[in-house]
Formats: C-alpha cells, structure tokens, sequence
C-alpha cells in the first residue's frame, strides 16, 4: 500500500508538472535560448553577404529559420542589455551608455552620467518575469549591468543576475578569453577559451532542465575587443583570400568563428534532446561592429598581440559595416543596426527574410507572449511582441523606432528616430538635424531636410515628444571647456 501511494503521489505531482507547462493554447510552453554576440556587425555574417567570415552554424539557423534585415540594438553594450532586462528604451532605463560611461572633460559640453551604475533595484527583469510564468532561468557569460563582476558580492545587492531572476548564472568577471574568471566561481582545470565554456554552461543548462521550460541567455564575450582568438583559426584566415571590400582581419574572423561555433553545440544539444520544435532559437548582437577603437588604440590583445606587425593597419580595424555608415558607438546604420535571427519550427517559417522593424526592447514583450506571463504591473514596456512578424508576416511598417546617445564616443552626442523609410538623427551638441531616407540612401549619405520641410517638422516633433516621454537626459554647456583639450580621455568621475 504504502509502495502505491508514494506512485500515486508521484502521478499527481507529474501532472501537476504537466499542466503547469501547458500554455492556453493546449501545447507546452515553448522553451527560449537567446545567444548574444558581443560588437558583430551587421554586415558580418554570410547571411548578411559577408564573403570572407565562415558562420556555418549561423547559416544553417537562418536556413531553418528567419533572418530580419532591420533590428535594432543601442549603439553599445550596457544601453542594450539594460534594454533587453527591462523591456524599455535605454532612455527611459537610465542605462544609455556603457557602465560606468565616456567621459571628455574638457569639450564643448558635459555629457549626463547615470543615477546609478547598475541595473535600476525597481527593474523587473525578463528574467524575473520568466521565472514567475514556472521557467527555470539561466544566465552565462558577460552581464555589464554593475559597476564591476570580478569583485561583486554574491546575493542581495550585487546587482548580478542571481538576484535578478535568473535561477542559475555565472557572469564572466575577467581574465580574457583564455583564462576566463567567472562569479560565482566556476572551476576549470586550466586555460579554456571563454565562447568554449560559456557554452559548455548553456549546454548543461539545457540538459538538466530539459523537462520543464527554460529561458537561456548566453551572453559572449567574443567578438569584444581586444581581439585574440585561437592559432589554428588565425591561421586559416591569414591564407584565405580577401574579399576587396572588407577588411579581412584573421583575428575578427576567427572570434566570428568561435562564436558560430558556441551556436552549433547549444543548437546541436536542442536537437539532439528532441526540443528543437518546442524552442525558440534566437542569435543577436548587442551593437554593430568596432571599425577601430574610439581612443585609436590597436585592437589585438592577449596571445594574438603580435598577429599584424607594427604598423600594420589591420592592428586598427577590425570590420566594415558598409554599406551601413559608421559603426559602434554611433547613431548611423553601422552603430545599430545588427543581425537577427530566430528559428521555431512549425511557427517560424524556414528560410525566409522580415523587413520588421524590431528593437532590444521588443525580447521582453515576446517573450512574455509565448510564455503566457505577466507583464510587470508598474514597469513601462517600450517594446512589441515580435511573433505576429514571426509567425504572419505582420509589423506595422511606420513604427517609430528611437535610439538616444547623449554621450561622447565614436561620434558627437545625438538623438535618432526611425520611422518607416525615413530617419532624423538630432546633434545634441550643435543641435542640427538631418535628415535621410533609408530607402534609397542606406549610406545616410543625403541629408534630405531642405527638400522635405514638412518630414523634417513631423520627425522633429515626434523625437522632441519621445524625449520627454522618456525623461531622456540631455548634455549641457560645460563650464571648463578648452578646444586645446577636447579629445583627451578622462576617467568618468560618477563611476
């Protein structure tokens, strides 16, 4: 008797299990795996057209899946990960810049700081979210939404992703990309490379929770400056064929490499446990690509420092957005634009491209959606649900798409608004703006303001409504400014 109860007992909590999983659809809730790029570019992948960087694995999920020609990310890091936690615009977070923030001290104008070096304490997190529809939560790899990793507390007020929804994490905290330090501490036997571990963790993750739904974010390092990657990679690259028009950096190449690499094991784990129609496979990158460092430093790092002699110039460049103008740390196409793809069988159609607009805002709503979740009830959500475009087609072709940067990097601080086939980008330090239809000039090489009055006037009101909106903050007349000085570095006094 004693022997059918404890099966009876088992029974009931199987199903209870059972039903917990099931979505009001009548299926179970579909598991989602989101693995984040670090600096790639939106032009460099193959599915985008890059003829020189091997991305098999990447392929083959477009292949299976949808390719979006127009997503969107903050113009760097922090900005897009406070984004995708939070579900709001970098703006409205009060995260638009890397953590702790630029600093010039002696230009024209002082650019705002944030009110704090972390993600804000009021923020639910997707992760929190997913963790109160009944998913198991995971976090791997490089979080940047603290003051600093390496020397954070574990548990309440370390502001990592432990105390912010997810079940299991373990951030990456330092020591490049072969010596990797991680908290809470994760062993290793002696010098692994990071994308290597970081997807070993995803891939336990998947195995161990493989009966119930699961929300896994690998977050890499690759392909971040300073640039190191394997010999043996490096060296294929060195012996290949340059494309003319693209740099053609081996060390680039090779990291894109090790990170296509982390996506064919995290897809080949989903596969082979019989989860892949039940998942949703998604590969994104937080900004566009690193054409060179902002402070004109060479980029190689670690054992790759010596890849390109001195003088080399491929010691400065790392890619090419082009056609898209400029790169990370700008408001251009090259700044924010950046590779999508997502791949749900059954639901997604396979091999196919969206003309959607989406941004880092609209993970949280989806996400939300397909768990059959809350949203937080005193938390602002910027973003929209991406499965009517995944699944129908369906995006509302004029949506307003807004990016804010008041800070100084690559490029002035600036303000930018896209809706439809038209972009405004204000300079918030000489306050001009211009104008450019992406339609016909993707290279935002034609500032059309004089030729369209009426569309400037209408872009110009529409963005001054949004940073209102959003409380966004703005820089203002710096007190000290020496045009002798105005390009010097400093170190952010607020960090």
């Amino acid at each position: 008797m004693k022997l059918k109860n404890i099966k009876l007992a088992l029974l009931f909590i199987l199903t209870l299990s059972s039903i917990f999983s099931i979505g009001c659809y009548g299926q179970k809730r579909p598991n989602i795996v989101l693995v984040m790029a670090d600096d790639l570019g939106g032009r460099d992948l193959a599915t985008y057209g890059n003829n020189f960087n091997e991305t098999p694995n990447i392929d083959a999920l477009a292949k299976q899946g949808m390719v979006f020609n127009q997503a969107y990310a903050a113009p760097v890091c922090s900005a897009t990960r406070a984004s995708i936690q939070s579900g709001q615009t970098p703006a409205r977070v009060g995260i638009f810049d890397f953590i702790p923030g630029h600093w010039r001290p002696f230009e024209e104008v002082t650019v705002p700081h944030h009110q704090v070096q972390h993600l804000p304490k009021d923020i639910v997190t997707i992760g929190d979210a997913m963790q109160s529809a009944g998913y198991k939560t995971g976090y791997f790899g490089k979080w940047h939404l603290s003051k600093g990793n390496r020397n954070a507390a574990i548990g309440e007020g370390s502001h990592n992703p432990d105390t912010r929804g997810y079940d299991t994490s373990h951030t990456y905290a330092g020591g490049g990309y072969y010596r990797p330090v991680f908290t809470p501490t994760y062993k290793l036997d002696g010098p692994r490379r990071l994308s290597k571990v970081l997807t070993d963790m995803g891939v336990d993750f998947i195995k161990e929770n493989k009966q119930q739904p699961f929300f896994l974010f690998v977050s890499h390092y690759d392909v971040h400056v300073q640039l190191d990657a394997d010999r043996s990679l490096i060296d294929k690259y060195l012996n290949k064929k340059r494309d003319p028009d693209y740099p053609g950096n081996a060390v680039y190449a090779a990291m894109i490499e090790h990170t296509d690499d982390s996506v064919g094991r995290l897809m080949k784990a989903v596969d082979e446990l019989g989860l892949a129609e039940n998942t949703i496979f998604i590969f994104y990158s937080d900004n566009g690509g690193v054409d060179n460092r902002f402070d004109d430093r060479p980029l190689l790092g670690g054992r790759s420092n010596n890849i390109y002699p001195e003088g080399h110039p491929l010691r400065y460049v790392a890619t090419s957005n082009a056609p898209l103008r400029a790169g990370k740390g700008t408001l251009y196409e090259g700044g924010i634009r950046v590779p999508l793809v997502v791949r749900w069988p059954g639901k997604v159609p396979a091999d196919v491209r969206s003309d959607a607009i989406v941004t880092s805002e609209d993970f949280y709503p989806t996400f939300i959606d397909v768990a059959k979740g809350k949203a937080p009830e005193n938390q602002v959500l910027d973003g929209f649900s991406m499965i009517p475009a995944l699944t129908k087609n369906s995006f509302d072709a004029e949506r307003e798409a807004f990016t804010h940067y008041p800070v100084y990097h690559h490029e002035q601080p600036m303000s930018a608004l896209r809706k439809g086939d038209w972009k405004i980008i204000e300079n918030l330090v000489s306050k001009e703006f211009y104008l450019y239809n992406l339609k016909y000039d993707i290279n935002e090489m034609v500032d059309h303001k004089v030729s369209f009055p009426k569309k400037l006037a209408e872009m110009k009101t529409a963005l001054a409504k949004w940073q209102r909106n959003t409380k966004a903050k703005n820089p203002v007349a710096n007190p000290k400014f020496d045009a002798s000085k105005r390009y010097q570095w400093g170190i952010n006094p607020h960090k």
